[in-house]
């Protein structure tokens, strides 16, 4: 055998196993992800704490941990019901892309304000901003560690 085409064939080989190598840390790396995942359930990545609530439904002073899409209305079927006449059934939802909190207004017929400014489709909320839906206030916070 010529010593260009054993060199070729080490190449090879050497390319393969590093290329195994790589996809085996992947692999690892997706693994050992996954496990965290299936060990915290339910890990809240965000909560609004009530400011106020004149109608006691959310209770003021409670604290709600949110998924990383929320759903808040009158209706029974949003994640936090808003137990308030000028609340909407489907009021807004709180969306949790990348590192940021989004609030929409779904076409609530009051409106929906962060700061005591109305939201006009899309926008961004930080921690510690009010959200105020009919009149109802709540506060977001970071997660409980």
């Amino acid at each position: 055998m010529d010593g260009y085409v054993l060199t070729i064939w080490l190449v090879r080989i050497l390319f393969l196993l590093l290329l195994y190598l790589f996809l085996f840390g992947v692999a690892r790396a997706l693994i050992r992800d996954l496990r965290q995942a299936a060990r915290e359930p339910g890990t809240e990545i965000g909560r609004l704490v009530v400011v106020t609530s004149p109608s006691a439904e959310p209770a003021a002073g409670s604290s709600i941990g949110l998924d990383a899409i929320t759903t808040l209305g009158r209706d029974v079927n949003n994640a936090i019901v808003v137990d308030d006449q000028f609340a909407s059934a489907q009021h807004a939802v709180l969306t949790f892309r990348g590192r940021t909190w989004y609030v929409e207004d779904l076409k609530s017929t009051n409106g929906t304000f962060v700061n005591g400014v109305q939201v006009e489709g899309v926008s961004p909320l930080g921690y510690g901003d009010e959200l105020q839906l009919g009149q109802v206030r709540m506060r977001l916070e970071r997660p409980r560690r």
